[in-house]
């Protein structure tokens, strides 16, 4: 069996980029809730086991505890935030709610060597960590000691160096804690002795094995945007399973320009895949008509989706099974992901907007994997990068690029002046350099002078962000010339917008989408 770290997981909003570092070593590693029946722990065989962080707090007696197995079992143990306040807790230690909160960058010194900080850290260095707690451990547990301080945060690491067991009060799977992902290495290569062997490839085969063991030989139906994570959803399930897969498109009336066309194109031509195109787009927006709140909008458009999915899935003899292309910001977003305690962020269509009443059971081998985890198994499985390297399309399509009320007039704006500011990128050569770009029709009118005259037209934002993994994101720094050239080409060649704006809002505090 391969090496394997389990992640046990108590709520925390970044909790599978834990998952994400250990992958990036070339560690095996499955995210568990705190919940987990004490023999599927066991079962796991784990060389080392992770506590995530969480947003309860350990003083209240009513909060997530870790199973007992997982100190049972022998193997190195690392506590993270919450879960280093657990660990000390259930070993005799004691946490202290609310006195010394630290939120954001804080200073760590190394006061002792550890086996955690090898080729690391080194005693009496001082680095930038990010925290973000409001109780903390006040006491140690019997054969702890402290071997690493914050201002904040007396017992910042500690260690029972005989038992492999750590805590950390910080996030060391945060980019923004300098040599996080180092100290994650040195966990599970150094103390837990995994090989690093694991891969992309591996991941193909067991996802490829795990398919064909939940379908068995039922049919199933993709649920298929065009976009990178149900692409590479559909040709990794049409891998493990052939022609048991019918692949649906819903245009939905909420497409980019020429979208629905490449859609066919692609996979009806080129990847022979069995493609049902369905026109659906009066329905949706007969539903969506009068309709603001972003969150209703998600929840109208998810069960519209399972609508025409059940109603097309009727037609396909032993059709049983949905795929989607969820990938977890949208599962950690919607609801926690390891049935932890996550607050919802908001409710994406293909995991919150989802009825409780589908004749449906999902298929989703995405659901574990960030975007740019997603492109790896798309180059894996042999797609093209111009699929591969496309910018993230939300499933809702258009419809959360309008903040207010829905209509055949704005949407038709909106395409033309997203394909203006797409077409400026490429151009420009900075559409591979920008991780999402789009515009955002707002529901604002100003005045303007166009041809001496006076106009009254919509104000469109435009917005573009890197990031790696869509946990988090910071926009893009155009050039003030760029900016002002698609600005100007907007304002010439969409009727209907005389204003344009852009958006630099982080993620946090704001989400790469405005609604």
């Amino acid at each position: 069996m391969a090496d394997t770290i389990l992640i046990i997981d108590f709520g925390s909003q970044v909790t599978q980029l834990i998952a994400r570092r250990l992958r990036e070593t070339g560690v095996y590693t499955e995210i568990l809730p705190c919940t987990t029946a004490p023999d599927n722990i066991a079962a796991a065989a784990p060389n080392g086991i992770i506590l995530s962080g969480g947003p309860n707090s350990v003083a209240l007696a009513d909060t997530p505890r870790a199973p007992q197995i997982v100190f049972d079992l022998g193997v190195p143990i690392l506590g993270i935030c919450y879960g280093q306040q657990t660990m000390c807790a259930q070993l005799g230690g004691r946490v202290e709610p609310g006195t010394s909160r630290e939120f954001g960058r804080a200073e760590l010194e190394i006061t002792e060597n550890s086996a955690l900080f090898d080729g690391v850290w080194s005693q009496h260095s001082r680095h930038s960590v990010w925290m973000s707690h409001g109780d903390h451990v006040a006491a140690l547990p019997d054969g702890f000691r402290v071997v690493a301080t914050s201002a904040g945060a007396p017992y910042a690491v500690v260690e029972d160096a005989a038992r492999h067991y750590y805590g950390v009060q910080f996030h060391p799977e945060v980019v923004h804690t300098e040599g996080g992902a180092d100290l994650l290495r040195q966990f599970a290569l150094g103390i837990c002795g995994c090989s690093g062997s694991w891969s992309m490839a591996a991941y193909r085969q067991r996802a490829v094995a795990a398919i064909r063991n939940q379908v068995g030989p039922a049919r199933v139906i993709c649920g298929l945007s065009g976009g990178v994570d149900s692409s590479v959803a559909a040709v990794l399930i049409h891998e493990a399973i052939g022609d048991q897969l019918t692949c649906v498109f819903v245009d939905h009336g909420l497409l980019r320009a020429g979208e629905a066309e490449e859609v066919v194109r692609l996979f009806g031509d080129h990847y022979n895949i069995p493609l049902v195109h369905v026109d659906a787009s009066d329905m949706f927006l007969d539903r969506l008509a009068g309709i603001s709140d972003p969150e209703q909008k998600r929840k109208i458009i998810g069960a519209s989706f399972i609508e025409v999915f059940d109603a097309e899935a009727s037609k396909i003899a032993d059709a049983k099974f949905l795929a989607q292309g969820t990938l977890y910001p949208d599962v950690i977003e919607s609801i926690s992901a390891a049935g932890g305690d996550a607050v919802t962020i908001k409710s994406h269509h293909n995991v919150g907007g989802l009825p409780d009443d589908m004749a449906l059971e999902l298929v989703e081998p995405l659901r574990e994997l960030f975007k740019d985890e997603v492109r790896d198994l798309g180059r894996e499985l042999g797609l093209p990068e111009t699929l591969v390297g496309r910018h993230p399309f939300p499933g809702p399509g258009l419809a959360i690029r309008i903040p207010g009320d829905i209509t055949p007039e704005k949407l038709d704006i909106l395409r033309a002046a997203d394909a203006v500011y797409l077409d400026a990128i490429r151009k420009a050569g900075l559409y591979d350099d920008i991780w999402q770009a789009f515009a955002v029709l707002l529901p604002v009118k100003t005045v303007g002078v166009m041809g001496d005259a006076r106009s009254y037209e919509y104000v469109c934002a435009l917005r573009a962000v890197t990031s790696s993994d869509g946990m988090t994101a910071d926009s893009y720094g155009f050039d003030h010339a760029f900016l002002s050239h698609v600005a100007t080409r907007i304002v010439n060649e969409v009727k209907g917008v005389n204003r344009v704006v852009y958006d630099v809002t982080s993620k946090p505090p704001g989400t790469i989408e405005w609604e």
